[in-house]
């Protein structure tokens, strides 16, 4: 910031910001006009000259229309998102998940959520080119063991279809450091202390939590929400933070809850049977990105392309619904898991 001497305002103004040592223009902008007014003894009318003095030193950026920023977040878009290893659902997530900020999976029991994640650890270790952002994962598993044996699997398909390094001998799952929290205060440790100094060294571009809600469920009772709500925003914020300092994308996957609805449809009154993601407003207001997957009953055979792996037997069909994004519409697509991973089963369809 420029000194305070170079703004056009009355030398009685700018003796009285020297008297307090207000000698930059930075150090004007961080105080309110009662503050200023109080701190310099200034009349309310000579703070109002001074701030819009300031306001007038300060440089203006470029503008810029509509088109142009469109134009320029599409050039960007590459090395801004993660692929999922599907081009149909790069498509619905319009490339990937996003490199900063918390994108959240949530779903029902065998929905698919953890197999995403487990697909997420290997792309994200592919070039910038090809989707990836040329880095290792940290998973932290806080309800079953960690899925090593589907990881391999995933692994074997993957490693046939891509080029991760140019040194062979080096596994994906070299890259992939996979972390346990028993509560909630080993998630903290790892979040606030184990897990910054890993990221200071360069080689992680993905943390996965999997899932959140499974902690804070049996620690916290009915009657303690509000102190769940607290810590939920303390580990929130402390996401958004490395999330931001490091430029890595943090997924968290969500459980969901029953709700009950009512429901008169032509005469006829009755419930009707929700699902929501887990946790409450207080997780949900830190959340960036929220997907929402499903189980359908049908079954569908598999695509015969690139991505699957032959003879394949019939599969059951998901559904992946964007719930809220700060650069999607809300849409929906479907996809398929198998031994290869996941797949799109179809172009994203607009409900």
């Amino acid at each position: 910031m420029n000194n305070v001497e170079r703004l056009d305002v009355h030398p009685r103004i700018i003796a009285a910001l020297k008297k307090v040592r207000l000698t930059s223009q930075a150090s004007i902008l961080r105080m309110s006009a009662a503050d200023l007014e109080r701190t310099t003894k200034l009349s309310l009318f000579d703070v109002s000259i001074l701030l819009r003095a300031v306001s007038h030193s300060l440089p203006c950026p470029t503008v810029k229309t509509a088109l142009s920023l469109y134009n320029s977040a599409g050039k960007a878009s590459k090395g801004q998102r993660l692929s999922l290893g599907c081009h149909i659902l790069d498509d619905c997530l319009r490339g990937g998940i996003l490199r900063q900020g918390i994108t959240e999976i949530a779903g029902e029991s065998s929905s698919g959520k953890t197999q995403i994640c487990l697909q997420l650890c290997l792309t994200v270790q592919l070039p910038e080119e090809k989707g990836g952002f040329g880095g290792g994962a940290v998973y932290i598993s806080t309800e079953d063991v960690f899925p090593s044996k589907r990881l391999h699997q995933l692994m074997q398909s993957f490693v046939k279809n891509h080029t991760i390094t140019s040194t062979a001998k080096i596994s994906p799952s070299d890259h992939i450091f996979i972390e346990h929290a028993a509560d909630v205060d080993d998630l903290r440790n790892i979040i606030t202390h184990r897990l910054p100094v890993l990221l200071k060294r360069g080689i992680i571009k993905l943390v996965i939590i999997d899932s959140i809600a499974a902690l804070f469920r049996v620690e916290y009772s009915f009657g303690e929400t509000s102190k769940r709500a607290k810590v939920l925003r303390s580990f929130g914020a402390q996401l958004h933070k490395l999330s931001h300092q490091h430029e890595i994308p943090v997924v968290c996957v969500n459980q969901v809850s029953d709700v009950i609805q009512p429901e008169t449809d032509r005469g006829f009154c009755g419930n009707r049977k929700d699902v929501v993601p887990a946790l409450g407003l207080a997780w949900s207001s830190m959340v960036t990105t929220r997907m929402m997957l499903s189980r359908t009953e049908q079954v569908i055979q598999p695509h015969n392309d690139a991505s699957t792996t032959k003879g394949t037997s019939s599969v059951i069909k998901r559904c992946l619904r964007i719930v809220y994004a700060p650069h999607l519409p809300s849409s929906t697509c479907f996809f398929y898991v198998n031994e290869a991973g996941v797949c799109g089963y179809q172009k994203n369809s607009e409900k």
